[in-house]
């Protein structure tokens, strides 16, 4: 693809790739025939090189298909289709590419982390895994070095591969006592590092595993702490160090188990091990858990860590704009815990931001730009509505700042939802204050435990579907942020039968106009 952007001007690599997909975009590289557009946000994510295929259609590219019917549709594919076919198929950015740029990354060797789709899961690593071990060697560069390294003009190029080391400086409860969950407000310092991030970028934040988990396992393995291993990162680390920086501790791996029937003495644990690698293991059963289950086995630490995958960092979509903020970014950070079979379970990063961190104390980030056009319209005058439930908030916080600081006179409405008005209503005096500045036009919000029956954020918008088929035939582009499978897939079958009962149209034709309104940026979801 050609370069726009001289290499002398003052942009990091990402930066550069972005503008070069930009105004590649407006040259007159097209969409693909499956409506996505593949040039300028395919060239805004690393590992993005490879020239567009205008012509070739992706039938594989539908989140709701099953991963068996889309190895099927790329059966006869090159390699790279074959791995962009078993990934989630959201080009959601959690794994710092696209779908179909994540698959030419590991295809063409330049990318050597199998691991990081995080919403396809297991069922995503282990097919990769059998694609790769089908396939021939291949002499790429290792982790997209090329792609995310430092700027060759000397600028600060902070990327997944080369984070920058900030200073926690808050971490702020948002639920108030009676509530049921612990959300954290999260402020990070970025004085001095020369980092810059637009409203819809997301923060890449590397976690650091619980020391008492790591001192668990190692008793488990019977292992001196110290003792010096090479961790799946590729580094020489002392035991505990190592499981703590660079080991993904939540999900066992195949290869574990595997290892661990052929070392177990007990037949009952080989039983149980065999039935785990071949149904897979349950939700929120973790290394620690696999360990125990093989008590009385013996592996060494090499052995151990040679089974693990590497500790892969977390993206959060940042609450804040740096018009508003200066040197600062925000993330809005629901914490995990859980207790499974006696023993607390913790969200590896959101425990580690909401309790292992002291202000002041430092953690490895990343700006991980945004993805399909999931930032505030370029025309000012441009309404948005936005639909935030939860901790899907966060970058339409970001939003309103941007909008507030720049004054523009496009209307603004969100929908929020939570458990509890009273406990769960996340930034509520920041949201209502831009309702009484007229920053925020509406605010519709949905509270679905305070009720006898449940309400959500997409029961609000089909109280209010005549205003917002109004909003929407004015122009306006509709944003979505939070979990893909349940929340975003009810919010689109609303959004669907509005435009259906409220357009006059077909079901078939509401497809079609929603199909029309992403390929014009206008429907631009954020989901995970």
């Amino acid at each position: 693809m050609s370069s726009f952007i001289p290499e002398t001007a003052p942009f990091n690599e990402q930066q550069r790739a972005w503008l070069n997909g930009f105004f590649a975009g407006l040259t007159g590289i097209q969409e693909t025939a499956n409506g996505s557009v593949a040039s300028a946000l395919a060239v805004g994510l690393p590992g993005a090189e490879p020239e567009v295929e205008e012509e070739e259609d992706f039938p594989w590219h539908d989140a709701s298909l099953p991963i068996v019917d889309r190895m099927e549709m790329a059966e006869e594919k090159p390699l790279e289709r074959k791995l962009m076919a078993a990934m989630a198929q959201l080009n959601c950015g959690s794994c710092g590419y696209l779908c179909q740029t994540y698959g030419e990354a590991i295809a063409s060797g330049e990318e050597k982390n199998l691991s990081l789709c995080s919403p396809g899961g297991k069922e995503t690593k282990q097919m990769i895994k059998k694609l790769m071990a089908d396939a021939p060697a291949t002499n790429g560069t290792a982790n997209g070095a090329v792609a995310n390294g430092a700027a060759s003009n000397g600028a600060a190029a902070w990327s997944r591969n080369n984070p920058y080391s900030a200073n926690l400086l808050e971490s702020r409860p948002l639920n108030l006592e009676g509530s049921a969950k612990d959300t954290r407000h999260v402020a990070i310092d970025l004085t001095g590092s020369g980092m810059r991030y637009e409203v819809g970028d997301a923060l890449g934040v590397y976690p650091v595993n619980c020391g008492d988990l790591c001192a668990q396992i190692i008793d488990r393995l019977a292992a001196d702490s110290q003792v010096k291993v090479a961790t799946p990162l590729g580094n020489t680390k002392p035991l505990l160090t190592a499981l703590q920086e660079d080991c993904c501790l939540k999900d066992p791996s195949d290869e574990l188990i595997e290892l661990l029937i052929g070392r177990t003495p007990d037949a009952s644990a080989q039983d149980t091990l065999k039935h785990l690698l071949a149904e897979g293991v349950p939700e929120g059963f973790d290394v620690l858990d696999v360990l125990e289950v093989a008590a009385g086995s013996t592996i060494t630490a090499t052995e151990f860590l040679e089974c693990l995958d590497p500790l892969n960092p977390r993206l959060y979509s940042i609450a804040s704009s740096m018009k508003a903020v200066g040197d600062q970014v925000h993330l809005t950070v629901g914490k995990v815990v859980y207790e499974r079979e006696g023993r607390v379970r913790k969200g590896v990063a959101s425990t580690m931001l909401a309790e292992r961190i002291a202000e002041g104390e430092s953690l490895r980030v990343f700006v991980q730009p945004n993805h399909g056009g999931f930032t505030v319209p370029a025309k000012e005058d441009t309404p948005m509505i936005m639909v935030g439930p939860g901790t899907g908030v966060a970058p339409f916080v970001a939003f309103l700042q941007e909008r507030a600081a720049k004054k523009s006179p496009g209307d603004n409405w969100l929908f929020f939802g939570d458990q509890h008005e009273a406990y769960d209503f996340l930034y509520e005096k920041e949201l209502t204050d831009y309702v009484h500045d007229g920053v925020l036009s509406r605010l519709d919000t949905a509270f679905s435990r305070d009720g006898d029956k449940k309400v959500y954020v997409q029961d609000k918008m089909r109280e209010n579907a005549a205003e917002l088929w109004q909003w929407l035939k004015k122009g306006a582009h509709f944003y979505v942020c939070g979990d893909a499978s349940r929340m975003a897939a009810d919010v689109e079958r609303a959004l669907l039968q509005i435009i259906e009962d409220e357009g006059g149209m077909s079901a078939e034709d509401a497809k079609a106009y929603l199909k029309t309104m992403t390929s014009e940026q206008r429907y631009v979801r954020d989901v995970y």
